[in-house]
């Protein structure tokens, strides 16, 4: 560009949703609920694995911080959303974008490494269980077409050659997505030949109920990332960009507590000692 391009930027529009405005107040409702199902829920998770001795294992262990991690995760963009649908203001000051672009990368790339290590430990408790204690021991004005500042969306407004940032994306990409993908991989492979060669159908089934809750989680979460940053899009995706990432920002944080937590007969059983609850199962 020439050298008269030193325009200063101090804040970005962000298009939000593509809905009509008569449908911002439902879908503000819609999205408001579905952001306190994820902070409740998840902060229940958390509540309950600190007070009941039973479940201080490495796999709560995880679970405690994974629920830790998509409430930050839903926190960094839903409220802002919100509240640019309640007043109708779509700006952003270009230090919050900037600071919603970083800490919507941190805590992606923590739910990925908490996904793997998770893998890990259901890998050890059914390949190797007899040495599972050991391995998992506690020592161990510009406009955006977005609803939030996304980072591919973000750099498109670059006026200089953006080719080198793109490099950079994909390789950190690579490593913070996708080896941590084939890793869990790798672990449901080793998974899925133990389990084969169980001789009962009941420990099959005992193995299998054991990491399916993990195995949704994964599947949501990663499939809704390789699809919107790996595969290949027309010119036209804004749409399915912004449904992918709604998706893995709002979506799977709160159905995490549901697939993987409140399902689980040691939660089931620290609810009902924490609000004396006798004869009451909360999910079948």
């Amino acid at each position: 560009m020439g050298r008269d391009n030193n325009t200063s930027v101090s804040e970005f529009l962000l298009l939000g949703l593509p809905i009509r405005p008569q449908q911002q107040v439902l879908f503000c409702i819609l999205f408001l609920s579905v952001y306190l199902t994820t902070l409740f829920g998840n902060l229940l998770i958390i509540l309950l694995i600190r007070l009941d001795s039973c479940l201080h294992t490495p796999m709560y262990f995880f679970l405690s911080h994974l629920a830790f991690t998509d409430v930050c995760f839903s926190s960094v963009t839903t409220p802002k959303m919100l509240v640019n649908m309640q007043t109708g203001s779509q700006t952003i000051s270009c230090n919050g974008c900037i600071s919603q672009v970083y800490f919507f990368i941190f805590f992606a790339d923590l739910d990925s490494f908490l996904l793997t290590a998770m893998a890990y430990d259901r890998y050890v408790v059914i390949c190797h269980p007899l040495h599972y204690t050991t391995v998992m021991s506690q020592e161990l004005y510009n406009t955006i077409a977005h609803y939030f500042c996304d980072l591919a969306a973000l750099i498109k407004l670059s006026c200089s050659d953006i080719s080198l940032n793109e490099l950079v994306i994909s390789t950190v990409g690579v490593a913070v997505i996708t080896l941590p993908l084939i890793c869990v991989i790798v672990s449901y492979i080793r998974i899925l030949a133990t389990i084969l060669k169980i001789p009962s159908t009941k420990g099959v089934c005992k193995a299998l109920s054991t990491c399916g809750s993990h195995l949704s989680v994964v599947s949501l979460y990663y499939g809704t990332i390789l699809g919107q940053y790996f595969v290949p899009s027309s010119n036209n995706s804004n749409i399915k960009d912004i449904i992918s990432a709604l998706m893995y920002t709002v979506v799977t944080p709160m159905l995490n507590p549901f697939i993987y937590s409140l399902r689980n007969r040691d939660i089931n059983g620290a609810l009902k000692k924490s609000f004396a609850l006798k004869d009451v199962t909360f999910f079948k």
